[in-house]
């Protein structure tokens, strides 16, 4: 493609500010390199560690073996959990076996299971916002045996039947859109007048700050470019958002999915990634994208990130 293929010679790329990976995500891929690093090869992640193509390929090329059920790893074994977090019983699960078990939940999803075993010593029952199926949800669900019920939309609120709407709290999935929780939460409450919200929302900040940094992106642009993969919660609410908004968006795992008949005629592209997509796949895809005309690159400013989060214990810089 040439540049008559863009609007005129001055077509650019703006970059999102934050995009790319939170501090949860440096975090869980972090630990899995110290294990391998520590312990050697093979090292067993239950769930892809985070929701990306390129990190799991990449955590797999070192050594790394991702797998779903603790049968499939043999006694004595490192074992870590994905950032989704995880149920009661698989922690149990893998006690039971005696494996060696580093802990790469998201802290942020550590302090909704936190929330949840709080409330439900207290007799609350709990309704969970989330996306049926999702590792999160299922590890959040599963802090409990019972006295906790999933709702999607708000359409599942009508139909929602519990105990004592008296003693009833909700949560939230960390990475949903943060407008469309609102929604969810707005009609729980019409419904259910006496729920308890958490002391503090349960989105998480990198989910927040990579939708807004989107919302202030996108009404500049003619089209909106999201890495990450299909199974990534927060990209695909980035992509959600930016057609909320008005304008044509599409998500990417890599530079080669590009469309190029993307880009005919326009003026600016906007790139983000979402919150488990590595800087440099997103780099590979702003310049394939130069490739097709788009010369100009300007960042946005937005919010500068600087949280971290600690090792687990045993895999802390000192243990070496």
């Amino acid at each position: 493609m040439n540049m008559t293929s863009v609007s005129d010679v001055d077509a650019e790329i703006l970059l999102a500010q934050p995009r790319g990976f939170c501090a949860g995500v440096d975090r869980a891929i972090e630990i899995v390199e110290r294990a391998l690093a520590l312990f050697g090869a093979p090292i067993y992640v239950r769930h892809e560690i985070v929701h990306n193509a390129y990190v799991v390929s990449d955590l797999r090329g070192k050594g790394a073996i991702f797998i779903e059920d603790l049968d499939e790893v043999p006694a004595g074994s490192t074992l870590v959990f994905s950032a989704h977090g995880v149920p009661k019983a698989i922690r149990k699960d893998a006690e039971a076996r005696g494996l060696k078990v580093f802990d790469a939940t998201c802290p942020l999803v550590t302090k909704v299971h936190v929330e949840v075993a709080k409330m439900r010593a207290e007799g609350y029952e709990i309704i969970m916002i989330g996306h049926r199926g999702h590792p999160e949800v299922e590890g959040t669900m599963g802090q409990s045996g019972e006295g906790m019920y999933l709702v999607e939309d708000d359409n599942d609120i009508a139909t929602l039947s519990v105990k004592d709407p008296e003693r009833l709290a909700y949560v939230t999935q960390t990475t949903l859109s943060v407008d469309d929780a609102a929604v969810v939460i707005e009609a729980l409450k019409a419904r259910f007048p006496a729920i308890r919200e958490p002391k503090k929302q349960d989105i998480c900040y990198a989910t927040q700050n990579r939708q807004d940094a989107v919302k202030f992106m996108a009404p500049q642009c003619d089209v909106v470019i999201v890495v990450g993969s299909p199974n990534s919660s927060n990209s695909n609410r980035l992509r959600e958002l930016a057609e909320k908004l008005g304008v044509p968006a599409y998500m990417v795992d890599a530079a080669d999915q590009l469309d190029p008949a993307w880009f005919v005629g326009v003026k600016r592209v906007g790139l983000t990634a979402g919150a488990s997509a590595p800087e440099a796949l997103a780099q590979s895809v702003m310049q394939r994208i130069r490739e097709f005309g788009v010369k100009g690159v300007r960042k946005l400013d937005g919010i500068v990130e600087n949280i971290a989060f600690p090792l687990p214990r045993g895999l802390a810089p000192s243990a070496t």
